[in-house]
């Protein structure tokens, strides 16, 4: 597997990107996700880019946004098309975004089909720069639950369109990841690896708590000490060549937590050391 951590972990701390780089470097990670935010702002650093990355042995998997599917057409092909070559001078061939604000349970079937046509405008415009749309299964979107995300991808039915797969949310959902991941794999291209506590704490992950500097962090735990069977759900992927999955920590004691999750992570898919896990039924 390749693994990447993401630059929104940071979001609140003062470190640079050449920091990070070489943190990860040292600590066998082979990508770095970048936020949208962080991406576009890097813009005004000419030298940092996939080129100077290289010179650490890192590469961008995926840049992670919010395109706006609910607002002005025009904008949202603006945006879409700033993305597209933000991607391009990291020279990754995916970027993220939710399918929508609204749970597939409360949506109208004219907003649902209004979100799913400007998935397929936006995939029209990725595909053009040699780029996937990967929807990130996730709460309060259209891919919120397995049956509505694989409906989503029928309705789509475009091929820059795929699905980052985010195993605790497709849990939160009430599914199973692994059988999730047995029907949807042919459309997953990226993973997300975090853990919760016990599920009375996935509101710790609602965005206004997430970006939040003073935000609550309790319930949020390493990867292989929460509810979520990850010891399983890895051994499930491991075999897939090569896949692309990111450790995403909104946490504090980032580097701590992250080189520990990393270096479970790796004795998990090498079989060579079993993981205690610490779980709550």
């Amino acid at each position: 597997m390749n693994i990447s951590l993401c630059t929104i972990t940071f979001r609140h701390h003062l470190i640079s990107l050449g920091e990070i780089a070489a943190w990860a470097q040292s600590n066998d990670f082979q990508g770095i996700e970048l936020w949208g935010a962080h991406a576009r702002n890097l813009a005004q650093q000419p030298d940092r880019n996939a080129d100077w990355l290289d010179t650490f042995g890192l590469k961008v998997p995926m840049i992670s946004d919010y395109l706006p599917l609910d607002g002005d057409p025009e904008t949202l092909r603006h945006k879409t098309v700033e993305l597209c070559r933000l991607a391009r001078r990291w020279r990754t061939r995916k970027i993220r975004t939710f399918a929508g604000n609204c749970g597939s349970l409360s949506v109208s079937d004219e907003e649902r089909q209004r979100i799913v046509e400007r998935l397929k405008e936006i995939c029209a415009i990725t595909a053009g720069y040699g780029i996937q749309l990967l929807a990130e299964t996730h709460p309060k979107t259209l891919a919120d639950t397995a049956s509505s995300t694989l409906r989503l991808i029928e309705e789509v039915a475009h091929p820059a369109f795929a699905i980052n797969f985010d195993t605790l949310h497709v849990w939160e959902g009430g599914d199973d990841p692994i059988v999730v991941h047995r029907q949807m794999k042919p459309h997953i291209r990226h993973y997300h690896l975090k853990n919760i506590h016990d599920r009375s704490d996935l509101s710790v992950f609602e965005p206004a708590n997430v970006y939040a500097a003073a935000g609550r962090r309790d319930g949020m735990t390493p990867l292989f000490e929460g509810t979520v069977d990850y010891v399983g759900f890895l051994l499930e992927i491991a075999g897939d060549g090569q896949p692309d999955a990111s450790l995403e920590w909104f946490g504090n004691d980032c580097l701590d937590i992250l080189r520990r999750d990393r270096r479970q992570l790796r004795r998990v898919i090498e079989g060579r050391e079993p993981v205690r896990r610490t779980v709550n039924f």
